[in-house]
């Protein structure tokens, strides 16, 4: 998959544990580290809400996409 997630780093610069984050925004401490391992295939835009306001950061601070190499330039996947 081409998205990243930077959750690790981000908590790394803001100095918060992952325990801290998965009780303040009402997850538990495995789906969390879930998320930040990357072995889910989506977020809730409303845990990414709480994140983000809890690190005060954006989206993207968290997420990053890579282009596959393989990928077609301007090949698109129906939602």
């Amino acid at each position: 998959m081409a998205i990243i997630v930077r959750l690790d780093l981000v908590l790394v610069q803001r100095k918060v544990r992952s325990n801290d984050l998965a009780r303040a925004i009402g997850i538990t401490p495995s789906n969390l580290s879930l998320l930040k391992s990357g072995k889910v295939k989506g977020v809730k835009f409303e845990t990414l809400d709480a994140i983000c306001e809890y690190l005060e950061c954006q989206p993207g601070d968290i997420l990053e996409h890579v282009p596959n190499k393989t990928s077609k330039k301007g090949a698109r996947r129906s939602a």
